[in-house]
């Protein structure tokens, strides 16, 4: 240690610019050396009268190491938790803490280090990258950087919790120990994905999350679409009219008959029937996302909206999407961005199935609704792997878009396990196969199980191939909760030990992804 870094340690309050260069080496190295870990050297980060750092052990073991300076300021170091260990720096005069990653030293720290905290992210391009095994964060980190798209680094749904058996909270505080890992300053959202219900909106919000996902499907009347007049209209009687603050009547006044200039290129008329369906489809929706976002305010000020309906049997046409839009604002409700059910199929870990000139098409309308009633983003749900639309979709937004991927950050950590534990490879795959017809019922995929060849006829180094086909992608992606209740201890302890190879396809994957999006960004 020099006496140049005990003076900038001790003079210390807020957080200080990062550290470069031959300083950063020198750190590391000391630090290294009196300790016996691996520091991470973009981890380094002096505030508040201390030095930390992030560092690896032994079996992938991390600590957070803490030099403090005699005039650290106990309001914030008294918050965590360690150990104390005499060690000496060249004879300066820091104490050496080691704390365990524990929920209580992740909070300590998105006090101390503002950057490790999630925030809104509001209008900005931005891209959600779901990570279900909780590594993946630098890895997506070093895919971010340059692209100036705003982030969400802690994205899971309560579906995902639930088969991972990881909590909110601990999705958080895993996205907080890799932006620190990293070093990334730029900000990070946290997307609450998918909720449901009101229980699951208390979780969150403890947890910290500043974006939530509303999910109304299970309201969305799928009947509505194809019903004959009669079934049609009592679909309609039957609709929630209180939560909604209004009746039948007030829609037909607000609407039937009426022909509604959207931008420049844009009219849509709504005669009775059109009227109907919309209202009938997707009436009780609009009240429950009302439920939510109003409990939700009730619990905090600091959130953004999305609203979704992505996951249901039938297309939102430019029609509904107008009404629904339309009557959330009559409700008050306030978004940051929507996700309606686009024409094609946005199967999971595959790229898109359909119609580009549709797609296009019918994603202007739903860009010039967006602009016209917002401006808010629209949200591309099972957004992974979906390279043919990407340029589409980032032109027509122009940068009013949010990319959403999951379970293409698990794909790739099992072509880290492909290439170094085959015959772990093997054992997943053999397990996947066994329960894809149960695993399937909750997602959209098409795979066939007799289009995935039998492993134990496939060379070592043929292993990373079933990654690139479209069955062997569907099986292995849907079939993660089963793979991690089984297999996620030694998945892990293998992407401990081969981490950078996880960072490295982690960041060309999600570089491909990301980079059509940066484009309508830096507009």
């Amino acid at each position: 240690m020099t006496d140049a870094l005990y003076d900038l340690v001790s003079a210390s309050r807020e957080v200080t610019p990062a550290l470069v260069g031959e300083q950063t080496a020198r750190l590391v190295a000391a630090l290294n050396l009196n300790t016996g870990l691996h520091v991470y050297a973009h981890s380094l980060t002096v505030a508040s009268g201390a030095l930390f750092a992030l560092a690896a052990g032994e079996y992938g073991s991390r600590s957070l190491l803490m030099l403090e300076a005699p005039a650290a300021d106990r309001r914030v170091h008294d918050r965590f938790e360690g150990e104390y260990h005499a060690r000496s720096f060249d004879g300066t005069p820091l104490a050496l803490r080691m704390c365990s990653l524990t929920p209580a030293n992740a909070a300590a720290l998105r006090l101390a280090l503002p950057f490790t905290r999630p925030v809104r992210l509001e209008l900005a391009t931005s891209a959600g990258l779901g990570d279900r095994l909780g590594l993946a964060t630098p890895g997506h980190v070093r895919a971010l950087r340059g692209t100036g798209l705003a982030a969400i680094l802690a994205q899971q749904s309560m579906r995902e919790n639930a088969r991972t058996g990881r909590t909110p909270q601990e999705v958080v505080d895993d996205a907080t120990w890799g932006v620190l890992q990293e070093g990334w300053r730029e900000g990070y959202g946290a997307d609450a994905d998918h909720l449901k219900a009101p229980e699951h909106v208390d979780w969150c919000v403890a947890a910290g999350y500043t974006f939530f996902t509303i999910d109304p499907g299970d309201h969305v009347n799928n009947e509505a679409h194809t019903a004959d007049p009669a079934r049609l209209a009592e679909i309609v009687a039957g609709l929630p009219w209180a939560d909604l603050e209004t009746d039948a009547a007030g829609l037909r006044e607000r609407y039937q008959d009426r022909t509604f200039a959207v931008g420049d290129t844009l009219s849509l008329t709504f005669d009775a029937e059109t009227l109907a369906r919309a209202a009938g489809k997707y009436g009780a929706a609009i009240a429950h996302t009302a439920r939510m976002y109003r409990y939700l305010a009730a619990l905090t000020g600091d959130f953004e909206l999305e609203m979704s309906v992505d996951e249901t049997e039938t297309v939102t046409s430019a029609e509904e999407h107008f009404f629904v839009a339309s009557e959330l604002k009559r409700l008050g409700v306030q978004w940051v961005s929507l996700a309606p059910r686009y024409v094609g199929r946005f199967e999971k870990g595959v790229d898109y199935i359909g119609d580009l000139d549709a797609f296009a098409a019918s994603f202007a309308q739903h860009v010039a609704i967006a602009r016209h009633l917002g401006p808010y983003k629209l949200s591309l749900h099972s957004g992974s792997d979906k390279f043919s639309i990407y340029p589409i979709a980032a032109e027509l937004a122009g940068g009013l878009v949010h990319l959403k991927t999951a379970g293409t950050s698990y794909l790739e950590a099992l072509r880290v396990i492909a290439a170094t534990e085959p015959k772990l490879f093997r054992d997943i795959l053999d397990l996947a196969v066994g329960h894809y017809e149960t695993d399937r019922a909750t997602y959209h995929v098409s795979a066939e199980i007799e289009r995935v060849p039998d492993p134990a006829g496939v060379p070592e180094e043929r292993l990373a191939d079933y990654l690139e086909a479209f069955d062997a992608r569907q099986v292995l992606h849907v079939t993660y909760g089963r793979v991690l209740a089984m297999y996620g201890d030694a998945i892990r302890a293998a992407l401990r030990q081969h981490e950078e190879a996880y960072y490295t396809v982690l960041e060309t994957h999600f570089r491909r992804h990301l980079a059509p999006f940066a484009v309508s960004a830096s507009r």
